[in-house]
């Protein structure tokens, strides 16, 4: 785990109570989470514990049944261009590039919400316009350099190898210039040597000044990058605090492996409970929480 190096805290973002409900199905139930600037916080639970659709209420695709999001002490409109433009970017778990636009110009569409000329500037081709533009294209090199693919500018996204495609996927966020960024499932697919590059790009991006929250299955790679974990199972925040807590926490350990989770101490309990797995993620089976990249 990393520490913070930011002297403030800030805080960035602020949800209480986020409920989403579709229909009688609740993916998520009365979340809270706060993060502070500079701060790396993990989001981990099974598949289909409602991970995704947090994001999705945090960056206004969905608008949760109840429950603020504060971005900066300021409630967040429920349009994605709007959260966009205050402050919050994100990735997808599914990469979303434009495939026959290249590299450059996929960081620029992320440019969108930073500029101010307007419809006839751009058609009139003002000179305003075209400072723009040039003051647009200059970041976007720069966050091309930052993410490594500076010498593909100009090669179309659909020609990437994956791992470079996810890095364009994170530049083409940083360039609407957040204070807050959203990573769903960074390293999924990658290698160990993509990995490692991943996490550190993440640290970069942090000593930016930038609050990140990562959704990542690779737990190996969240005790390694955050500096707190929340996990949710069904719906439900279950626990969080500093990593190598979490990672020993009981309920966790059941909630990966398929087991509900039985106080011990209950009255009534007939029958001693079975030994939990280890930790680090060895037990018996070779199966534990450090194995659910594993999929």
């Amino acid at each position: 785990m990393t520490t913070t190096t930011n002297a403030t805290t800030t805080k960035v973002l602020d949800v209480s109570g986020v409920t989403m409900k579709f229909g009688g199905l609740t993916a998520v139930r009365e979340v809270d989470l706060t993060v502070n600037s500079g701060e790396i916080v993990g989001l981990i639970g099974p598949n289909g514990a409602g991970k995704t659709t947090f994001f999705n209420c945090l960056t206004g695709l969905y608008v949760p049944t109840s429950g603020t999001v504060k971005y900066k002490d300021t409630v967040l409109p429920p349009k994605p261009h709007l959260v966009t433009k205050a402050g919050i970017a994100r990735t997808f778990q599914n990469i979303r590039l434009f495939a026959n636009m290249t590299v450059l110009e996929n960081v620029l569409v992320g440019r969108h919400t930073r500029t101010k000329e307007g419809l006839w500037s751009a058609l009139l081709r003002l000179p305003g316009f075209k400072r723009a533009e040039e003051e647009s294209r200059a970041k976007a090199m720069e966050l091309l350099e930052f993410t490594g693919l500076a010498h593909k500018a100009d090669h179309l996204a659909r020609n990437l190898p994956y791992g470079e495609q996810r890095k364009l996927e994170i530049a083409r966020a940083l360039a609407s210039e957040p204070g807050l960024l959203l990573l769903d499932e960074p390293t999924a697919g990658m290698n160990p040597a993509e990995t490692r590059a991943t996490e550190e790009l993440v640290f970069a991006i942090r000593d930016m000044g930038i609050a990140i929250v990562v959704i990542e299955h690779d737990i190996r790679f969240i005790m390694n990058l955050c500096d707190r974990v929340a996990v949710l199972v069904q719906g439900e925040k279950i626990v969080e605090g500093p990593a190598e807590v979490v990672q020993r926490d009981e309920r966790v350990i059941a909630a990966y492996l398929g087991e509900p989770y039985e106080d011990t101490t209950a009255a009534g309990s007939a029958a001693p409970s079975p030994e939990a797995p280890r930790a680090d993620g060895e037990d018996q089976d070779g199966a534990g929480p450090g194995k659910e990249n594993d999929r």
